[in-house]
């Protein structure tokens, strides 16, 4: 009785190794890539700020429409700054020189009097001097004469001090008011939104009578007819990235499709939250549709060779082994891997047979 169930637990052994897959290394070509993820965006795309806060009063541009270096784009409740900005333009018309020349006339007068006064007693002395060395006249009046002479000198210099002094004051005047309805106009320019750089307005983010604040973005704008990949890589790759690699890139836009581009540059900093770093992709031939933020994912080529020997990863065993035919456990060099083959450099031959392991 114990033969037949000896012969009954061995039949099933036999069977599973005769239909356990069994493979030749083969020799083809292979690439290795690095896994990176996604945007789409448009070339120079931008997020446009508010520097005030506010209400959104009225869009000057609607989503879709084309948009000029510094085109105001949206208007932003600010009747407070306006008229300041005309309290500021009337304060700077009345501090101007030319709203000062009556003040500016009177003291011209002063002076000119006090000038004129000053060289008739200089007269008066001079001539004193002369009847006083001919000894005629008294000591007396020719003291006079000098303390005359003295006092309108100092009453012209006293007038054209005062002249000065006016000068400056309508002069420093003018200059801080003309400053003031500079700031006060920027103040009231900066309730009116205005782009950056030229583009396509593809999203506001804000309707009118909605509240507008400086941390929040009111609209996106970028470059309707450049696009570019804006893609994360990890920082266990990031080695490995050069300029001009090839990528392969899809989308679920276009699904079943992988387009071709090329990557242009590696920003150095690393994201420490997702420990990633960020590099900008170019197609070589873009999809006929694009917008910006669509998902992608992307295969970076780091490497290539052509007929090498390789075999399925799943037949790669832990530690670098592989199962023969014959039940033994070989060693082998690896190389290259993409995500189904890997390269072998040594440990067997095209003529091995070898067996996929048991899952």
């Amino acid at each position: 009785m114990k033969y037949p169930i000896l012969l009954m637990l061995a039949l099933p052994f036999y069977s599973c190794e005769a239909q356990r897959e069994k493979i030749h290394p083969v020799l083809e070509d292979i690439t290795e890539s690095v896994y990176a993820s996604g945007i789409v965006k448009c070339e120079n795309q931008y997020e446009v700020f508010s520097t005030v806060n506010g209400i959104a009063v009225r869009w000057l541009v609607k989503e879709g429409g084309i948009v000029d270096y510094r085109q105001p784009i949206l208007e932003v409740q600010g009747e407070t700054a306006r008229l300041q900005a005309e309290n500021a333009s009337i304060a700077a018309e009345n501090a101007t020189r030319n709203a000062n020349l009556r003040r500016i006339g009177e003291l011209e007068i002063s002076v000119n009097d006090a000038k004129m006064n000053l060289d008739q007693r200089a007269v008066e002395l001079q001539r004193q001097r002369n009847l006083w060395a001919q000894q005629i006249g008294s000591r007396n009046e020719l003291e006079q004469r000098e303390l005359a002479w003295k006092t309108a000198g100092n009453a012209y210099e006293s007038a054209r001090l005062r002249y000065e002094e006016l000068l400056r004051e309508i002069g420093f005047g003018e200059k801080q008011a003309l400053k003031n309805l500079e700031i006060s106009r920027t103040a009231a320019a900066e309730h009116t939104v205005k782009c950056e750089h030229g583009g396509k307005l593809f999203f506001t983010f804000v309707e009118e009578g909605e509240m507008v604040n400086t941390l929040q973005p009111v609209a996106v704008i970028g470059d309707p007819d450049s696009f570019i990949l804006e893609l994360q890589v990890d920082e266990y790759d990031v080695a490995r990235i050069r300029k001009g690699q090839p990528v392969a890139v899809s989308m679920d836009s276009y699904e079943g499709q992988v387009f071709d581009a090329v990557v242009e540059t590696l920003k150095p900093y690393m994201n420490e939250k997702s420990k990633t770093f960020v590099l900008e992709a170019r197609f070589r031939k873009a999809p006929p549709v694009l917008y910006p933020n669509l998902t992608c994912e992307a295969n970076i080529v780091v490497a290539h060779k052509k007929q090498v020997l390789t075999i399925p990863r799943s037949y790669l065993l832990e530690g670098g082994f592989v199962l023969l035919e014959n039940g033994k456990q070989q060693r082998v060099v690896t190389g290259l891997m993409d995500y189904q083959r890997v390269e072998i450099t040594g440990g067997i031959t095209p003529d091995d047979v070898i067996l996929k392991p048991e899952q």
